[in-house]
């Protein structure tokens, strides 16, 4: 199956000034690495400005050069780029910041920005810019919508010129580590720290580390059962510390770059150390005094939570369940633990407040999980832009006491006693020929690498970096994607569940909508519409969820009239006549919401039409046709809803547009 290259397709730039730059490089310094950067530079030169540029033995008059320096402020990444006279300096402290100063280089050239200025310095504020793929040996990805794994098939681990270029994707936007497998480990896969895979994995590390990123593996957690022969897997019992020891060994022999291992316990019927009455740094810990000879590292998920809830039970809450059982283990864990905190307590809506353990934990490593698979926010059919959202995660205030207080800064470890360790998100990519399955949601792909490397980047800045190296540098083109994609999101949330609510999904697939899907299930995600109101009562004469975060937070979500509107039926079950800040009612906002989302699709699918003879064919219809289908979705989200509230409620649209 043949593949495009996304970003990385490098047009021909024509008209661009500091074209004469690219006609030689200068290098003294030698490597995989940096084989990789001169191979990328011969690359872009050619397809960019149809020349071919020149390895220097000598410093030339004009061109690149690449050196290794050392500066304190640019850190293990970090690089500069700046022009001395007729040269273009990249610099940096090793060989991966090179490589990334090649790739910002390439970046500024297809963008078509001046270098004769340039005093550029780059470091990335994260520690791991990390990807998670749920892709399955049989491979089939587990919330994928973009074809199947190009990782795995037919039970075998794949290592070839896409995974390649997989690599090459990564390294241009500054992600440097990636997990393969899903982290629901199943069947063949529990077997990937036995001898017939770990020799095929070396491969596929030696790949990646030539590009800087560092692999890491879904475990199971049982695996000493499954694969051991082990009747338990108490992480106190002295046999299985001595087979994970063993394991340990054996992995690190055959892979000894591998990062470690991302780890899903006790959650949606995953055995863990609750199997066994132990707490969760039980289980985490065992792992890490297993790895913690060869520098690995446990990635423990904090999406832990009893699947079988009552829906009759009002207390009992789901988005309790990772603050509860890990905000009084601080401090519990080793130091080689990292915890993976989803950015929301309920599962990747298309808006929820941020988990209140950012900003509580002090004393744990811990990092952010997002998910650029759209799951729940389209899922690769209809267009949502994320970025926004995740940049408004990134700046929202924590209250944690210190003057540097934003999930940003956390995350960069500018608070919380530096345990902030980065940032991961669930891949979107498959083996589809444009990666991503929808054309555009490859900007949510590469939006979330910038965006790891540097928070204080807009989305709108990083969209149009996209969108100018993958389609067109076209002032019209880029105008109107541009706007597209940053109207996408609040677009979908207009249409969708309303005022934080969540869910309101189909069952199993989670597309499209059904409003009571969830409403009487285990999983505790109800929205708790009556006659008279909707909402989760989340203050203290509820669930107490509210009072998790610090003040004044706490104190503003406790209370229906301090509470954003955007998070009102979150945090609170009220009447549909409450009046929110815009003036409006609850219901009378859900129906000129449902109304006004499903109308901007149409407009959505006008802008796309009139790029029709600015964008290639093939792309122009894959996106056309998808276009079409966030139609049909989002005037099936708009009837569904309002015909359901108003059948609910027996109150009448004031505009009196058809309601079923």
């Amino acid at each position: 199956m043949s593949w495009e290259q996304a970003w990385l397709a490098y047009h021909c730039v024509v008209n661009y000034e500091d074209a004469s730059y690219f006609e030689a490089i200068y290098t003294l310094e030698s490597g995989k690495i940096i084989d990789n950067a001169l191979e990328e530079l011969r690359l872009a030169t050619n397809k960019m400005f149809g020349k071919s540029i020149a390895i220097e033995r000598s410093m030339p008059q004009k061109g690149i050069c690449l050196m290794l320096i050392e500066e304190i402020s640019l850190n293990e990444a970090g690089y500069k780029i700046e022009r001395k006279n007729n040269l273009i300096f990249l610099s940096a402290n090793t060989q991966i910041g090179l490589l990334y100063a090649v790739f910002a280089l390439l970046r500024l050239a297809a963008c078509k920005e001046s270098l004769s200025d340039i005093h550029l310095v780059s470091v990335p504020g994260k520690e791991f810019r990390m990807l998670n793929h749920w892709d399955n040996m049989d491979g089939s990805i587990e919330r994928g919508y973009s074809g199947n794994s190009f990782f795995f098939k037919n039970q075998k681990i794949e290592v070839n010129e896409r995974t390649k270029d997989y690599a090459r994707l990564l390294a241009s936007i500054g992600i440097n580590a990636t997990v393969i497998n899903n982290v629901n480990v199943r069947a063949e896969a529990t077997d990937f720290i036995t001898e017939p895979y770990l020799k095929q994995l070396r491969v596929l590390s030696d790949l990646f580390e030539s590009y800087g990123v560092k692999l890491f593996l879904s475990l199971n957690y049982a695996a000493c059962i499954d694969i051991g022969g082990i009747t338990t897997a108490d992480p106190l019992d002295k046999t299985v510390i001595s087979w994970w020891e063993e394991r340990m060994e054996l992995v690190y022999q055959h892979i000894p770059t591998l990062g470690g291992f991302l780890v899903k316990a006790d959650s949606e019927g995953r055995p863990g150390p609750f199997t066994y009455k132990r707490n969760q740094a039980d289980g985490a810990n065992m792992l890490a005094r297993a790895i913690a000879p060869y520098q690995g590292i446990i990635i423990w998920r904090c999406f832990v939570y009893n699947c079988q809830q009552d829906w009759r039970d009002k207390k009992i809450d789901r988005a309790r369940a990772a603050y509860d059982y890990f905000y009084d283990l601080d401090g519990e864990f080793l130091e080689n633990v990292i915890l993976q905190i989803k950015n929301g307590p309920i599962d990747f809506q298309v808006r929820e407040p941020f988990m209140p353990l950012f900003g509580k934990l002090k004393k744990t490593n811990h990092m952010m999980e997002v998910q650029i698979a759209q799951e729940y926010t389209g899922q690769q059919i209809d267009l949502c832009y994320l970025i926004p959202w995740f940049k408004e995660l990134l700046t929202s205030r924590t209250y944690c006491g210190e003057d540097k207080d934003t999930i940003a800064d956390l995350l960069e470890g500018k608070c919380c006693n530096h345990k902030g360790r980065g940032i991961v998100a669930v891949a979107n990519t498959g083996n589809d020929e444009n990666w991503t399955g929808h054309d555009l949601a490859a900007a949510n792909f590469y939006g979330f690498g910038r965006m790891a490397w540097d928070s204080k980047l807009s989305p709108e800045e990083i969209v149009k970096e996209w969108i100018s190296q993958t389609f067109s540098d076209k002032r019209e083109v880029v105008m109107v994607l541009t706007k597209l994609l940053m109207m996408s999101w609040p677009v979908y949330e207009k249409y969708t569940a309303p005022l934080g609510v969540g869910f309101m999904v189909t069952p199993s697939n989670h597309y499209g909508p059904n409003i009571d899907g969830y409403e009487y299930s285990k999983w505790g995600t109800y929205h708790r519409a009556d006659h008279f109101g909707i909402g989760v009562d989340r203050s203290l004469k509820g669930t107490g969820y509210a009072s998790l975060y610090n003040p004044p937070l706490a104190m503003q979500y406790e209370y229906a009239d301090t509470c954003p509107d955007e998070l009102l039926l979150f945090f609170h079950h009220v009447d549909y006549n409450h009046i929110l800040h815009n003036g409006k009612t609850v219901l009378q906002h859900i129906y000129d919401t449902h109304f006004e989302g499903a109308k901007k699709v149409e407009e959505m699918l006008s802008m796309w039409e009139q790029l029709k003879e600015s964008i290639s064919p093939e792309k122009y219809e894959r996106t056309l046709i998808r276009f079409q289908q966030q139609r049909n979705n989002a005037k099936e989200w708009c009837d569904q809803i309002n015909s359901y509230f108003y059948r609910k409620s027996g109150i009448a649209d004031q505009h009196q547009r058809p309601i079923y």
